[in-house]
């Protein structure tokens, strides 16, 4: 009988978990997927000349995207502390590390929603944006039809104006015109009627103003010239043979817009309704950029924030098989936290 040892058996691959090696590889398809993100990016911002970088314009919250750095950075350490504490079987503090970090990511997207509030309330959205001066003024004039629409609409809902037709505005401003000298239709309480008769010769004066841009729109005409009738087609018959009337102009549209949002009628309802004419070079570029990367990148926050609580929900129950678990999920958050420290800079700095 041979005592010759048996060699050891050989183990190919790397030595490391299972579970490591498969999010390594995980990370790799994230770091490609978030790569084509940033290049295209910073292409887009390079060889667009005029790229908008005005915090006033974008209301980009350079103050929040720091704090926001900030608070992934100590949450990347509490990751790290929480693993230590794992592999020293200090299960109790773990969970403490790991609880501080679900805060943390909790007050991440908190200050990243304040963020999105604002671009939304002042409609820095892809596709919303106008980037000239005309796309500005017809923006402006789809904006003072909602408010002109909305108004009308409290008086057919309420029943104080009756139609088969409500989204007919054209129709319905004369039936609204004529309510100060009409009477309360059954169903209507008094209060109701008499405080839409109160409004409404405002609100058809609003009608007028919105309809009257309108019109001048279409005919491309300036707010100093007739747009319709027998005047407009006196005035374009004098024209000699390649003239044309006065252009719109968008100063022209910023003065009727800033008189309407301080009339007493009606200027509430318009200054809430109609955003800030603010022509605004590759915006819709910008506003895509913006939200596609940190929409992502939050997609993976949250991501995150469910595997910290899945430990946490283990409780007092936590044990040694979980470590594993723990570092793996931290490995992932590091990569998370080291997105944000490149899209910060490009996004609210650069």
């Amino acid at each position: 009988m041979s005592h010759t040892a048996k060699p050891t058996a050989l183990k190919m691959g790397i030595p490391i978990p299972n579970s490591k090696l498969g999010l390594w590889l995980f990370l790799g398809t994230e770091i490609m997927f978030f790569t084509a993100f940033i290049g295209s990016y910073i292409v887009l911002r390079l060889g667009s000349r005029g790229w908008p970088t005005d915090p006033h314009d974008t209301h980009i919250n350079v103050f929040a995207g720091g704090v926001n750095t900030f608070v992934l950075i100590v949450s990347s350490y509490l990751v790290v502390v929480a693993h230590e504490a794992m592999a020293q079987r200090r299960f109790a503090k773990a969970r403490t590390y790991l609880l501080g970090t679900l805060i943390l990511a909790f007050l991440f997207l908190g200050i990243k929603s304040v963020e999105y509030y604002g671009k939304i309330s002042h409609d820095i959205l892809p596709g919303h944006i106008a980037e000239t001066s005309s796309q500005a003024i017809r923006k402006a004039s789809r904006e003072l039809e909602v408010v002109v629409r909305n108004r009308f609409a409290e008086y057919t809902d309420s029943g104080a104006v009756s139609t088969d037709r409500p989204n007919d505005i054209v129709n319905l401003v004369v039936q609204i015109a004529a309510l100060p000298s009409a009477t309360a239709p059954e169903g209507v309480s008094e209060s109701t009627f008499k405080a839409l008769q109160e409004s409404a010769p405002a609100d058809a004066e609003l009608y007028s103003k919105w309809m009257n841009l309108h019109q001048h729109i279409v005919a491309e005409a300036s707010l100093t010239v007739p747009a319709t009738g027998p005047e407009y087609l006196a005035a374009r018959e004098k024209l000699k043979a390649g003239e044309k009337l006065p252009a719109l102009e968008y100063s022209e549209v910023e003065s009727l817009l800033s008189e309407l949002k301080s009339d007493e009628k009606y200027g509430a309802y318009v200054a809430s309704g109609v955003f800030d004419m603010h022509p605004l070079v590759y915006g819709n570029i910008f506003a895509s950029m913006y939200f596609l990367m940190t929409g992502f990148h939050a997609i993976h926050v949250i991501v995150g924030m469910i595997l910290f609580a899945v430990v946490l929900k283990e409780g007092s129950k936590l044990n040694e098989t979980w470590t594993d678990f723990v570092e793996n999920s931290g490995l992932y958050w590091h990569f998370v936290d080291l997105v944000w420290i490149f899209l910060f800079p490009l996004l609210y700095i650069i």
